[in-house]
Order: structure tokens, then sequence, then C-alpha cells
């Protein structure tokens, strides 16, 4: 019985090893950045507006346990647009799930500008989390972000995938 006990337990122990996350190094093909993913991305690109700016966005993203992890890239016609492009990413993605922002850190040096994000609501009766990272180098803009059900988001998995996030 004792062996049977510890066969089970052992099973069990392993079983809840299996990785929830599956990092995988990408690298864009359209524009110059590289990060892991916490699972297979999926891209697709598309027209957006953002405010009086209209261009083609491309997202990539991978799902896991109900959380998002994208990285979104444009470039506008011209650099002196991409501060208010970023800020118009933000603002769209805050009001997609009904948030308020909670920190909001903007810095400007040289030729690029960022700004990091954190973004609390809800949706559907949840409480919804909103980490983002919005770059705007030259005439490329970025969001690096992370959004999903609060209780779902694990704060080593966030800093591992934002920290990995390098322009080329």
């Amino acid at each position: 019985m004792k062996k049977i006990s510890l066969a089970l337990l052992l099973a069990a122990a392993l079983s809840a090893c299996s990785p929830q996350y599956d990092w995988r190094d990408y690298r864009s093909n359209d524009a110059p950045y590289a990060v892991l993913f916490p699972g297979k991305p999926a891209s697709q690109t598309r027209s957006i507006q953002l405010d009086t700016v209209s261009v083609n966005m491309t997202m990539t993203a991978a799902e896991v346990n109900g959380v998002i992890f994208a990285v979104g890239s444009a470039q506008v016609a011209e650099a002196a647009q991409g501060p208010a492009a970023i800020e118009a990413m933000k603002t769209a993605l805050v009001g997609n799930i009904g948030a308020t922002v909670t920190s909001n850190k903007a810095a400007t040096d040289g030729r690029q500008s960022t700004l990091d994000v954190e973004a609390k609501g809800s949706q559907n009766g949840e409480a919804m989390r909103l980490i983002g990272h919005f770059i705007a180098r030259d005439k490329r803009i970025y969001q690096v972000i992370v959004m999903g059900r609060d209780k779902n988001i694990v704060p080593d998995t966030v800093e591992t995938y934002l920290s990995s996030f390098k322009l080329n």
C-alpha cells in the first residue's frame, strides 16, 4: 500500500510540473524587434486610427490562461507623430477594459519616447489588468502589453516577457 501511495504521489507531482509557459524566441519580419512569447504567437495586420493618424498595425500575440501577451508595431509618416500615437494606443487599450490608470510613467530620451502604464478595470464582472510598455522611436511605434484577468497575471511572467523585448 505504501508503494502505491508513493507512486500516486510521484505521478501527481510530475503532472503538476507540466510547463504552463512555453517560451519562444520571436523575431519580427516587418519591424526591428525580438521578444520571448510564453506560447506560440499569431500575427495579424490591419489598418487602425490613432487619433488623427492612420497606420497599418501588425499585432503579434500569444494567450496563456486567459492572459494576452502582445506586441503591436506600426510606422507613422513623421517621427514627430510618435509620442501622440503611443498615447492614443494606451488610451484605446485602457478603454477596451473600462480601466482606470493606476500607474503612468513617461520618458523621452533623444530620439525615443516611452510610456509605461498599469491599469485596472473589469469585464463581464471580472477584475482585469493591463500592463503596457509603449515606445516611439523615429518613425516606428510599439506597444508591448500583458492584458487579462488580474488573478491570472503572474508578476514573474510579466517581468520575463517585458524585459525580453528588444529593439534591433
